[in-house]
């Protein structure tokens, strides 16, 4: 529906339309190439600006947004350098298929193409990474140009869109059209294709779900859970997707990652059935494309996924399905004359203890000088978290216990990229803190990460952000050491880091902070920072000794 009234700035209609269609905060980092955006900013008191410190944390900002509210996430920043440095979250969100609208101020219409100060041709730049790239000459354009953003990043697989704007059109007096737009349902399966997947699993000796974020919406967790019980078959979640299905579950068998174990995967392989719901089964999900076997699968294959595209795209499917995966687990439910084979129950419990196996916590290591096994703490705080807690993990070797070893519960949620972008962490967690002011924020990051994006602390000081760092300090950029000892021993050119103290930093910030070096203080240092009513950093020094372990080598090839 397009609503107009009198005339206003060709800025207002812009942002009226994104208002209108639910945006009610952006992520900036301030331009002169987009003063006049930056000005109709004032007139709408109902977006909350977020001003950033680097154009990556407001990029990574955005989209940690747009993942949890499912609209986009909306990042704004100047032309040339701005824009470069937020391309790395748009990269993360055409990844991680979340959808983000990435709006860059632009030269003078009259200086387009002519290599102006600063000028870059963001067709050739982002046409490879974002769904829809769009550099309006015309003022008028300006609210039908943010509506179809909105339209494009939601629509099929999510992703970034970006809106670059020239300087000279965004204060002319234009219509003051908003258009609304409806919202978007998603395609329901067909009844034959129902029946055909109960009678599959009406079959099925072993059949196996690989769950994806598709079923990270409202309801989604809940109608997996009902769908998987019903039918009693054993749910493996995709790359990064930990929280979509609650690990304690008897019929949770693990993620698909870097490193499963080979029993584990020669006993998915033996599966007969495998669905594949919400996920683009991409090349970490499915092992480097040889889970399951490419181009025909051993298996009968089953693909839902809302956007056509990544079905049969490398494995042939047998019954594909391109609609909400949500609406197909609960429309497919046993009908009360469907049954299941006596031996199902057989094959998920020996899929749980596979996973039971390789996900067991190591018992607890010895304090070195060197510093603690990063993954005593993470199992400090698997037992304090709240059952309510949402954990950003930015990208590296700390990571790796929380996705082995850490128990995510029903009401647990995270938050890690799947690009594997460093950076991530700190930016994600202020966002989520604020768009979730009653949930417990936990961020973990290396200090590679940290160095990146972490002066973005400063915001949840100025806010009251009550997030819980915890910074794992090992002066090395840790996973490319361990590949370094891997492929070329006692070799390290570049991994070593000179760090500042960090602890006497985040007390610069105006946070509460404390420095652990002993196991004995990890459990009294969590529950501090859980418990207290701002933000608060845990710097950990950390044992390097123990990061090639933690990162054992992918079981597949990674491709370059």
């Amino acid at each position: 529906m397009l609503k107009s009234s009198t005339l206003a700035p060709s800025s207002h209609a812009f942002l009226g339309t994104l208002a209108a269609n639910g945006v009610d905060r952006v992520f900036l980092v301030p331009g002169e190439s987009y003063l006049g955006v930056l000005d109709a900013l004032n007139d709408f008191p109902d977006i909350d600006v977020v001003t950033c410190r680097h154009e990556a944390g407001a990029g990574f900002m955005a989209v940690a947004d747009g993942r949890l509210t499912r609209r986009p996430g909306v990042a704004l920043v100047s032309r040339g350098p701005g824009a470069t440095n937020a391309s790395i979250a748009v990269h993360t969100a055409q990844q991680d298929a979340v959808p983000m609208i990435l709006i860059v101020g632009q030269v003078p219409v009259a200086s387009l193409r002519r290599g102006a100060f600063q000028e870059i041709d963001y067709f050739r730049m982002f046409g490879g990474i974002a769904k829809w790239v769009v550099e309006p000459t015309d003022p008028a354009q300006l609210a039908e140009v943010a509506a179809k953003a909105m339209h494009v990043a939601v629509s099929g697989t999510p992703g970034p869109v970006v809106v670059v704007l020239p300087e000279d059109i965004q204060q002319q007096l234009v219509p003051n059209a908003r258009v609304h737009l409806p919202l978007l349902a998603g395609a329901t399966p067909r009844a034959e294709s129902v029946a055909a997947l109960r009678r599959l699993l009406e079959q099925a000796e072993r059949p196996l779900i690989v769950a994806g974020g598709g079923f990270d919406v409202p309801g989604g967790r809940t109608a997996l859970l009902r769908f998987a019980e019903a039918w009693q078959v054993p749910v493996a979640v995709s790359f990064r997707r930990h929280d979509v299905f609650p690990n304690c579950h008897p019929l949770y068998v693990g993620d698909l990652g870097l490193a499963n174990p080979e029993q584990q995967m020669a006993a998915f392989h033996s599966s007969d059935v495998l669905l594949a719901l919400g996920t683009r089964l991409g090349d970490i999900t499915s092992q480097g494309y040889t889970f399951p076997r490419m181009p025909r699968p051993a298996q009968t294959v089953v693909h839902c996924y809302p956007d056509a595209h990544p079905i049969g795209l490398h494995f042939a499917v047998d019954l594909g399905l391109p609609c909400d995966p949500l609406s197909l687990v609960s429309a497919a439910l046993p009908l009360e004359e469907s049954s299941v084979p006596s031996g199902r129950a057989c094959w998920a419990g020996s899929l749980r203890g596979l996973y039971e196996d390789h996900a067991r916590w190591p018992a607890p290591s010895k304090d070195e000088p060197e510093g603690l096994a990063f993954v005593d703490v993470v199992k400090t705080l698997a037992r304090a978290a709240p059952e309510n807690s949402l954990l950003c993990l930015d990208a590296g070797t700390f990571a790796a216990p929380f996705y082995r070893h850490y128990p995510f519960g029903a009401g647990q949620r995270l938050f890690a990229p799947l690009s594997g972008a460093m950076g991530f962490g700190v930016p994600a967690a202020l966002a989520a803190q604020l768009r979730e002011p009653g949930t417990r924020v936990v961020c973990a990051v290396g200090d590679g990460g940290f160095m990146m994006t972490g002066n973005e602390m400063i915001m949840a000081v100025a806010r009251h952000l009550p997030i819980l760092l915890i910074l794992s300090n090992n002066n090395n950029y840790g996973s490319i050491r361990a590949h370094q000892d891997r492929e070329y021993p006692g070799r390290h050119a570049g991994t070593t880091l000179v760090n500042p103290d960090f602890t006497a930093t985040a007390h610069a910030f105006g946070m509460a902070a404390e420095h652990v070096t002993s196991s004995t203080q990890v459990e009294d240092a969590i529950n501090r920072g859980l418990n207290a009513a701002g933000p608060y950093l845990i710097e950990v020094r950390t044992r390097l000794t123990q990061v090639a372990q933690t990162i054992p080598p992918p079981t597949f090839a990674l491709s370059d």
